[in-house]
């Protein structure tokens, strides 16, 4: 939808309602709903947000220890700055349009730096930089419920039963039963201007997946955390709760969400080499070498949470180990498409629980330093991987972040203050679970300890 779209739709009365958001850490919309008029007469231009939005945790908490804002700071303002590119129709909202912000500097009007947008922005323009565009994708994974999520908050998230019964991985037939929620996700995205090509059951009882296609990295990210609000928001229209919680319970299989990247020149694919056995140029071999090499450095940016990390066990379709493969859903690289011009790599490292914006800046990140240190890509893996003992995934949030916190190539990458940031962001995060006595404590030790 075109500015003059907009002008003409609330004209109209078509439209009455304008949501100005910015992406927080965590991947989640947050901002503000418009009278539409007021938007296009003014607000189109800027308006205003506290800066603790992007220095909180999934409670919203306000956790000390950051640089960039503190209740001895005052917790002042950032400038929400609409990108009028990225304005579409809700369809699912009624009267309802949307438009995602870039998060300025209220005094310099510069971008924020840790504004995850801002970061995957930086790695865009490096690339360009070389002569590259990242074509990238990402593959929604997530669980639908019988009830609410009022039903199941107020009943402790005990009751958790999902909205079927067995395994519904390309079920046909359990998924008709589902295309209550399911029909309205695929029509009002497609209708907001996202190119969803299809939804699917996945792997576990409940567990779908919505494929959307490929596009421009930043086009890609806003794509995702549209869609990933939308299907919560639809589900709760029709009285069930979706959630993106990688792994909810021991006994069931988790939700990833799998990353394809490949890099473009001149609108080629640069990835492409048909006179390689797999397809493979050397541009990619680097950038796949970088890929794997930091690993560790990005795992945070993949695997942000305390329950991201439950869902890295064998036998899981997750991966355990940084390798790569021909095509091998064991590994956590896979290679897609080998010798064709759809040549590609798969990470398959990212829970369902992934900001797409740092989880794609961090990779871009490290595929570039593999290309400017021209690192060698080792022979691919055979078999299957789960059975190695080298190359293991940090296997907890506290090894990712100090991973992290050591990254050279991050913080050359995002500068020292950003990486200083997320990574108070992970001790947050592990603070917070550090101090609670879970169910699993007291069931195990009331009595036998």
């Amino acid at each position: 939808m075109t500015f003059e779209e907009l002008k003409t739709a609330v004209t109209a009365g078509e439209i009455d309602t304008v949501l100005a958001c910015i992406v927080d850490m965590q991947g989640r919309l947050m901002g503000k709903r418009f009278h539409a008029g007021h938007f296009v007469a003014s607000a189109w231009e800027e308006t205003h947000c506290c800066n603790y939005l992007l220095a909180t945790d999934l409670e919203m908490a306000t956790p000390e220890g950051y640089k960039a804002t503190s209740w001895e700071n005052g917790y002042g303002d950032y400038i929400m700055k609409p990108d009028l590119e990225t304005l579409r129709p809700v369809p699912w909202l009624e009267g309802t349009a949307l438009v995602l912000c870039d998060v300025l500097d209220h005094h310099s009007h510069e971008p924020v730096p840790h504004s995850p947008r801002q970061m995957l922005k930086s790695q865009v323009a490096r690339l360009k930089a070389l002569g590259f565009d990242a074509m990238m994708a990402t593959e929604l994974e997530f669980f639908l419920f019988e009830k609410s999520f009022e039903e199941i908050r107020k009943g402790g998230f005990r009751d958790l039963t999902p909205i079927s019964g067995y395994n519904e991985d390309y079920h046909i037939f359990q998924t008709t039963k589902e295309e209550h929620v399911m029909r309205p996700i695929r029509n009002h995205l497609w209708n907001a201007g996202i190119p969803v090509e299809n939804t699917k059951g996945e792997a576990e009882a409940g567990q779908e997946e919505l494929n959307i296609k490929y596009a421009q990295a930043l086009d890609t990210a806003d794509y995702h955390t549209i869609a990933k609000h939308a299907v919560k928001e639809i589900a709760w229209q029709n009285g069930h709760a979706a959630s993106f919680l990688p792994k909810w319970h021991q006994d069931r299989v988790g939700s990833s969400s799998h990353v394809h990247q490949s890099l473009w020149k001149e609108g080629a694919p640069a990835f492409f080499d048909a006179d390689d056995a797999l397809g493979m140029s050397t541009l990619m071999k680097h950038y796949v070498a970088g890929l794997l090499k930091y690993a560790p450095d990005y795992t945070y940016f993949l695997a942000p949470y305390i329950n991201s990390y439950k869902r890295f066990m064998k036998g899981t379709f997750a991966p355990t180990r940084i390798i790569w493969s021909v095509d091998n859903r064991t590994a956590g690289f896979r290679l897609c498409g080998n010798g064709t011009k759809a040549v590609r790599i798969e990470c398959r490292v990212g829970g369902s629980d992934i900001n797409p914006y740092l989880a794609m800046a961090s990779m871009l990140a490290a595929g570039i330093a593999g290309i400017e240190e021209e690192l060698t890509l080792e022979e691919p893996t055979v078999g299957d991987v789960y059975k190695g003992a080298t190359g293991m995934i940090p296997g907890n949030l506290d090894s990712a972040r100090a991973a992290l916190q050591e990254s050279s190539v991050m913080r050359a990458a995002f500068g020292h203050e950003v990486i200083d940031h997320y990574c108070r962001a992970a001790e947050v995060e592990l603070e917070e679970f550090a101090r609670v006595v879970t169910d699993w404590e007291i069931a195990r030790g009331f009595e036998r300890a």
